[in-house]
């Protein structure tokens, strides 16, 4: 399955949130999607597969319970497909910040202009 369209599914993102930058198990993300998306453990667990097997979650079995981390491996992927627009997108933003910067300039010569006058 593309990386993509595993990111399509709303499912998927939300149980991807609930992992940035923490570890939990799959009771902890069953109980938190099934009331979210009114979805059963079932469902939860189909989930939890496709991420593991496109790579964006790990899952390490602590006894009988499955702990879940972020998967770095297909993030790279998606970034990699990101770096095409990037150089774009920092063009545009650097811009943006000098038109500010002017903007805050600007702001200040006039405001002391009407503290002279």
């Amino acid at each position: 399955m593309n990386v993509f369209d595993v990111l399509g599914d709303p499912v998927r993102r939300r149980i991807l949130e609930l992992l940035q930058g923490k570890e939990l198990s799959s009771g902890a993300i069953v109980e938190v999607i099934g009331k979210e998306f009114g979805i059963t453990q079932a469902a939860v667990s189909q989930q939890l597969r496709v991420l593991r097997e496109a790579e964006f979650a790990l899952v390490t079995p602590q006894g009988a319970r499955r702990i879940y981390r972020i998967g770095p491996a297909a993030f790279r992927e998606v970034d990699a497909w990101l770096e095409g627009f990037r150089n774009e997108w920092v063009g545009r933003l650097d811009d943006l910040a000098e038109e500010i910067k002017r903007g805050k300039e600007e702001a200040k010569v006039l405001e002391k202009r009407s503290e002279v006058a």
